[in-house]
């Protein structure tokens, strides 16, 4: 895989994710996140692991960002490649009235890259929204 192709790739990875985060529609859920996926982050001062089922179920219980009408704000600010089947990728992500940090990893199976790992930090919330 050139570093082209290689990059290209991963940037439609992140995209599905961005997408996946605005749309909330979990039947694209593993396209974007393995099954075994972990989700760590610090909500309301408490250190929260998710597995990715439990993500996937929050997801779906609750009205995503396009339901609301919030606004879409999302940017990649990092892409670090390890190899050509693993990365790291560092994102903000507007979430309804939360902006997130998150540190995402990436493992490219059977040719397509998933997020085996996710790290998130809330970075500011907007109480007006």
């Amino acid at each position: 895989m050139t570093d082209r192709s290689r990059l290209l790739s991963l940037s439609d990875a992140v995209q599905r994710y961005f997408d996946l985060m605005y749309d909330g529609d979990t039947s694209k859920f593993e396209q974007v996140f393995t099954e075994t996926s972990q989700l760590h982050g610090f909500r309301d001062g408490d250190m929260t692991v998710w597995p990715a089922a439990k993500y996937k179920d929050i997801m779906a219980s609750r009205p995503s960002p396009q339901a609301n009408g919030a606004p879409r704000d999302e940017e990649i600010l990092l892409m670090d490649f390890a190899s050509d089947t693993q990365a790291m990728v560092k994102v903000r992500v507007r979430l309804n009235a939360s902006t997130f940090i998150d540190y995402l990893t990436y493992h490219r199976i059977n040719g397509e890259w998933l997020i085996t790992s996710k790290g998130y930090h809330v970075e500011r919330v907007d109480d007006a929204a």
